[in-house]
C-alpha cells in the first residue's frame, strides 16, 4: 500500500531569515493600508461602498426566489451536503488506499489547479473538489433562479464568478502547494515582494488598486515614447490637437487627421523612433494632425457619442483651420453612424476612413 503523499518540507529552511522576512511583510502590509487610507481620511468618497451595495442587492434577489419556498430552500441545502457527504467518503476511501475517481475535476483550461500536487496530494486534493463543488452549487443558485430579469441575472452570474475567484484556494499561501513551496525556498521573500508591489499598486491608484501591467518606469513620455516633436494647436474639454510639422523640405498640400480610439493614448502611433507612424508620415512631407483624448472623470458622464464627434474630429477640422485633409480613423471596423449622416457629410469634405493597422485588415471605407 502506497503511503498517501505529503506536502514538500524543506528541511533547509533558515527559520532566522524566514521570521525577519515576515516581519518584512508585515511592515509593506502596513504601507498597504496606509496607502488605502490616506485618501479616506481626507474625506474622499469611495466609491467600492456603491458597488458592495449593488452587489448585496443583487445577490439578496437570487437568495429571496429560493428562501421563499421551504421545500426549495431545503431541496438547495440537500443537494450541497450531499455533494459534500460523497467528497468525504471519497477521501476515506482514498486514506484506506483505494483508487477512487474523483468527485469533481476543474476544468482542464483551468492553470490554477495544474500543479501536480493538487492531485497527488490528498489535502490539496480534498481543498480543490471541495472548492469545486462549492461553486458549482453556487452557479446553480443563479443558474436555476426563476422569475428575475436577464439583467439582474447577468449582474448575479458575474457577481458569483468574481466571489468564487476570489475565494479560489490557489490564492493562499498556506492552501497552494506551488505556493507554499516557493515561499519556503525563497524564506518567505516572495512574499515581501508582494506585499511591496500592493502598496505601490494602491499609492498609484490614490487609494485604489491599481494592479500595473507593466513596469510604469521603464516607458516616459518625452523619454523614450512619443519623440516626434509636435504641438497643441486647439483643445476643449475632450480633447487636444496635436500638430507634427513636416521634416521634409517639400510639403504635400493635403494634411493627415488622426483619431485614435478612445482606449488608447495619442503615442500609440508615436512610439520609438522606428516604430512610430507618426515619424514615418512626417518624413515623407505630410503635415499630421492627432487627437489626444483626455481623461473622462464624472464631469464628463453624461457626454454621448455625438458630443464626441462634435467636439473630437468636427472640432480639430475647424482648429486645424484646414478644408480638406486625409483622414485616419482608429480601431473601428465600421464607418460610424454621425460619419454616414448627410449633415455630417455637409460639414466634413469627402475623404476616407480606414480601420487601424492594429485592430484589422478590412478594406478602408469611403465616406
Amino acid at each position: 500500500m502506497r503511503a498517501p503523499s505529503e506536502p514538500v518540507k524543506d528541511a533547509s529552511v533558515d527559520v532566522e531569515e524566514f521570521a525577519r522576512n515576515v516581519a518584512r511583510m508585515v511592515e509593506e502590509g502596513g504601507k498597504a493600508m496606509a496607502a488605502y487610507l490616506k485618501p479616506r481620511e481626507k474625506g474622499h468618497v469611495d466609491e467600492q461602498y456603491a458597488e458592495i451595495t449593488d452587489v448585496v442587492k443583487t445577490l439578496g434577489k437570487v437568495a429571496d426566489y429560493w428562501l421563499r419556498d421551504p421545500q426549495r430552500a431545503l431541496e438547495l441545502q440537500s443537494s450541497l451536503g450531499k455533494a459534500y457527504l460523497e467528497l468525504w467518503g471519497h477521501a476515506a476511501k482514498r486514506m484506506a488506499g483505494e483508487t477512487v475517481e474523483p468527485v469533481a475535476a476543474p476544468d482542464p483550461k483551468d492553470k490554477r489547479f495544474s500543479d501536480p500536487e493538487w492531485s497527488s496530494n490528498q489535502f490539496f486534493d480534498f481543498l480543490k473538489q471541495a472548492y469545486l463543488l462549492t461553486v458549482h452549487w453556487a452557479n446553480r443558485l443563479v443558474r436555476d433562479a426563476e422569475g428575475l430579469d436577464p439583467h439582474t441575472l447577468q449582474k448575479a452570474d458575474f457577481y458569483v464568478r468574481q466571489i468564487a475567484n476570489a475565494i479560489s484556494p490557489s490564492n493562499f499561501v498556506l492552501t497552494n502547494p506551488e505556493l507554499l513551496r516557493e515561499t519556503l525556498a525563497s524564506k518567505a521573500e516572495n512574499l515581501v515582494r508582494g506585499m511591496h508591489m500592493l502598496a505601490e499598486d494602491i499609492q498609484a491608484g490614490h487609494g485604489s488598486l491599481r494592479i500595473r501591467q507593466s513596469d510604469s518606469k521603464m516607458f516616459e513620455v518625452g523619454r523614450n515614447l512619443a519623440l516626434t516633436p509636435g504641438k497643441v494647436v486647439f483643445e476643449n474639454e475632450l480633447m487636444q490637437l496635436i500638430q507634427y510639422a513636416p521634416s521634409t523640405a517639400t510639403v504635400l498640400k493635403r494634411p493627415l487627421l488622426i483619431v485614435p480610439p478612445w482606449i488608447n493614448k495619442f503615442y500609440i502611433l508615436d512610439l520609438t523612433p522606428d516604430k512610430s507612424f507618426i515619424k514615418w508620415c512626417v518624413d515623407r512631407g505630410l503635415t499630421v494632425f492627432v487627437i489626444s483624448w483626455v481623461n473622462p472623470d464624472t464631469k464628463l458622464a453624461e457626454k454621448s457619442f455625438e458630443d464626441y464627434m462634435r467636439s473630437g474630429p468636427l472640432a480639430a477640422r475647424c482648429g486645424s483651420r484646414r478644408r480638406s485633409r486625409r483622414r485616419r480613423r482608429g480601431c473601428r471596423r465600421r464607418t460610424p453612424r454621425p460619419l454616414r449622416s448627410r449633415r455630417c457629410r455637409r460639414r466634413v469634405p469627402r475623404g476616407r476612413v480606414c480601420s487601424s493597422p492594429w485592430a484589422s485588415r478590412s478594406p478602408s471605407a469611403s465616406w
